[in-house]
């Protein structure tokens, strides 16, 4: 959420913030309108408490005198009704104030390119793509063929967009998931936590995805509980409503978890294989740093999420995205795409995230350079240290060989008994 009083001093920038991120800007017309009479009431109401007051301290002079008072009474009368009426009115303002305010994105880092998606702008590529001299395959092609990928058994439990990994794919799975908390635990120094996968509203709305994203989520009937998007929602949450100390900072968490996404804005698109799936699994990267850290925090926590990619040995980019193809609570996101030979493209593996204090905001996360200081908010940041399902994707597409089998990263192999390879059981 952003500051209130930048929002109302800088109207122009919140304008300009909207069109940059191809909303719409009438909304502006609206904040300004309703702060015009916020403030108007807010004075008017503090003149008439004034002016009652004074009224009262004429009353209590004339019954101290005993002079008739029935005038200043009613006048006394008149002021207090104007105040009743008033202020409920103030407090409906303040409310569609703040209703209007949460639905206002976070401003863009200057150095945010200014577009749609056609304006993202490419930083640099790892690795060269492997020359096959054979047509490569599809994931779900290869995986079908190894055995490892059932979709129609997945469909008869759950329905369209999901998938059941089975023996060498799911030990391949739980490989790729211990390989990147190893790595993230023991080498870039992330606490590993192991979070609930039911959340409550509260918590969505802190990070962000209430009350705009409520679509995209699933929701438990009867109760305050939704399916976790993303760890970055629960891991945020952690330290929500808390005051940190100065030394605390940073804090780096990382989790392995379900994710669950309705989807609801992709009909049609990626229907095959495990691209977008309703449940897939992260293992998320989430810090908190202090403001003036927090851009250094994200070219650091996306360094983490390339080196997975790198000891995986799989070709990649990283897209330094545009203000009109960011998301809502981000002020600067690198995306990292991954080669897939099979559709012959890049597609997005990680989204890696600086929210400076947005989410803060919203969470009520702070903290105190000392003990007398006074309190500010944290920035905080997180990314996908990757996303499971397509770093699976990634690996058999990349790693196939022309008699279907599936050559497995030498970084996965002491997970798998050093296997080296996926072949049809």
């Amino acid at each position: 959420m952003l500051d209130s009083r930048l929002v109302r001093d800088r109207l122009d920038l919140i304008a300009e913030t909207l069109k940059n991120r191809r909303l719409d800007p009438s909304i502006i017309d609206k904040i300004a309108e309703l702060d015009k009479e916020r403030r108007a009431l807010i004075l008017e109401i503090e003149e008439r408490k004034a002016t009652r007051n004074r009224i009262n301290d004429l009353i209590s002079l004339r019954k101290k005198e005993k002079s008739p008072a029935d005038d200043l009474i009613n006048e006394v009368k008149t002021v207090s009704a104007w105040i009743k009426t008033a202020e409920p009115r103030l407090t409906e303002v303040l409310d569609q104030s703040r209703e209007l305010l949460e639905t206002l994105p976070n401003v863009p880092d200057s150095s945010v390119p200014v577009g749609d998606e056609t304006a993202n702008l490419e930083v640099r590529r790892v690795g060269t793509p492997t020359p096959f001299d054979f047509i490569p395959r599809h994931h779900f092609e290869l995986g079908e063929s190894l055995g490892i990928m059932d979709f129609p058994r997945a469909a008869k439990i759950s329905g369209a967009r999901f998938v059941v990994l089975t023996g060498q794919g799911a030990a391949l799975t739980r490989a790729i998931i211990a390989f990147m908390l190893d790595l993230h635990v023991k080498e870039h120094g992330y606490k590993e936590i192991w979070p609930p996968s039911l959340i409550n509203s509260q918590s969505l709305f802190a990070t962000g995805q209430l009350p705009k994203f409520a679509e995209e989520s699933f929701k438990l009937e009867n109760r305050d509980l939704w399916l976790s998007p993303t760890a970055e929602v629960p891991l945020t949450n952690l330290l929500r409503d808390e005051t940190l100390a100065g030394s605390d900072l940073p804090i780096a968490y990382t989790a392995y978890t379900p994710c669950f996404r309705a989807e609801a804005g992709a009909a049609g698109r990626d229907t095959r294989g495990m691209i977008r799936n309703h449940q897939f699994d992260k293992v998320e990267l989430v810090r908190f740093v202090k403001p003036e850290d927090s851009f250094e925090a994200l070219e650091s926590l996306t360094g983490h999420a390339e080196e997975v990619l790198k000891r995986l040995e799989i070709p990649y980019r990283v897209v330094l995205l545009s203000t009109g193809d960011m998301g809502f609570s981000s002020a600067k996101t690198y995306d990292l795409e991954v080669w897939l030979p099979g559709p012959n493209l890049y597609r997005e593996i990680s989204s890696c995230s600086c929210f400076t204090d947005f989410q803060a905001r919203r969470a009520g996360i702070r903290f105190k350079r000392t003990p007398s200081a006074k309190a500010e908010f944290v920035h905080t940041l997180n990314g996908s240290g990757l996303a499971v399902g397509r770093t699976l994707v990634a690996i058999l597409e990349n790693g196939q060989r022309e008699d279907g089998a599936v050559t497995i990263p030498k970084a996965l192999r002491p997970y798998l008994g050093g296997q080296a390879v996926i072949s049809r059981s």
